[in-house]
Parts: structure tokens; sequence; C-alpha cells
């Protein structure tokens, strides 16, 4: 079995180095199964490219992807995920809030349900360990996301926007395949496909740690996504959940 890891990026020079030599050491040390590392450029104007090219001369399973210009997170995201080759595919976010060892729980659900599709790690799961949250602001803010959210889509699920997602290669394919959203609020739309189209889906626990250098725009973005949200029903022209 093969595990892709998709990490999209935009303007990480910073912070990916480090989450890039983090995970590649953890899935060297820890993992049983092949892996592939696969950078997603997001047209970025710093020095992303060229630090994640340093790395691959001694990360012969490090992979880069280049968007010539910037696009989007959900962009990104969908072009990594339907270049991977594993048999199991997850992205997560490069400043790496939920750590690659988080990936264990994955195989664990996968090994004791193998009728599951999709596993998604959920910070507000009763067992999750947030070590920093987000301020109050931003987590009130992503109530009153979630809350139009299972009003527009009908998805029930606690939390649609953590950046771990697991996937079998049959569901990533099939579902980003479908998925049109470039923002950030592609999570909702991949999970919202994913119910249609019949996909099992588990939340899980997770270890999570805030950044604060976060890429979401205080009140651009979250406007935009709530925007994108409303449109997903029509962009995919689905009967409504019964």
């Amino acid at each position: 079995m093969k595990l892709s890891v998709i990490i999209p990026a935009y303007n990480e020079a910073e912070r990916l180095p480090s989450t890039l030599k983090d995970a590649y050491a953890w899935l060297t040390e820890h993992l049983a199964h092949d892996f592939e590392l696969c950078v997603v450029d997001d047209g970025s104007g710093d020095q992303t490219c060229e630090c994640v090219r340093q790395l691959m001369s001694s990360m012969p399973e490090l992979l880069l992807i280049e968007q010539t210009k910037n696009i989007g997170k959900g962009a990104a995201v969908r072009r990594g995920m339907l270049a991977a080759k594993g048999d199991i595919q997850v992205f997560l976010d490069a400043d790496h809030s939920t750590h690659i060892r988080e990936i264990e729980k994955v195989f664990a659900i996968l090994q004791t349900h193998p009728q599951l599709d999709v596993v998604i790690a959920s910070r507000q799961h009763p067992d999750s360990d947030i070590s920093q949250h987000q301020s109050w602001v931003r987590e009130h803010m992503g109530k009153s996301f979630n809350m139009l959210m299972r009003l527009a889509t009908g998805i029930d699920m606690q939390d649609t926007q953590c950046g771990f997602k697991a996937f079998t290669a049959k569901s990533s394919r099939q579902i980003f395949m479908e998925q049109k959203l470039d923002g950030f609020s592609f999570d909702v739309e991949v999970l919202f496909l994913a119910t249609q189209m019949g996909y099992r889906i588990a939340e899980i626990p997770v270890e999570w740690v805030n950044e604060s250098n976060s890429k979401v725009r205080m009140l651009i973005d979250p406007l935009k996504m709530f925007i994108d949200i409303l449109k997903i029903r029509r962009l995919h022209r689905m009967t409504p959940l019964q």
C-alpha cells in the first residue's frame, strides 16, 4: 500500500521547509508503507519553490507541482489529489498545525472499519487535543460558518475546515474530478460531494496547534466562503438531501 501526502502552499518559504523536514523524518521512521510527499505551489511570489527544490535531492519521495499563478487553496489541493498515486491520499496544511503522525489514526480506523472511504480530522471531536486555540473572534466565526454550512448543504459534520483529510484512491479520484471551488470553502464542497456520492465518512479526534500566521484574511475570505457554500448545490445540480 502507498500513501500520498499533498501539501498546498502559497508564499510558504519560511514555514514549509521545517514542515517538510519534520513530516519526511516521521514518515521514513514510522511508516511501513511506501509514500510520496507532494507540494503544490499555488503561484507563490516568494522562494517557496526554490526551498522545495533544495530539499528534493535529500528527499527522493518529495515532489513539486507548480501552478503558474495564484488560484486558491482548493485549486492547489485538487491538482495534487488528482496527481496522487497512493492507495490512501491525504492533504494537510503547510504550517503542520495537524501533524502527519495523525495518519496513524487514519490507518487504525480504516483497519477496523474497512468500509470507510473518507476520514477527516475534527477539532470539535470530544477527544481532540487543541493545545493552542484560535482567537475568540476566529473560533466564533468558525461556529457561525459551520451553522450556515449545515443549513445550506445538509452536511452534518462538526468541523469541515480542519486541514487534514484522507481518502481512498477511488473516492479521491471521483470527488476531485467533480470538485470546482478554488477557495477555502472547497472543504465543504468535497464533503458535500462525498455525501452525495454515497461515500462513507468518519470524523476522528486530532492533536492541533493554532498557527498565528494564518493565510485566511479576517473579513474578505469568510465572506467569500459564505457566498461559495451557497453555490455548492447549484454547481453540482444535485437533488436536495432528504
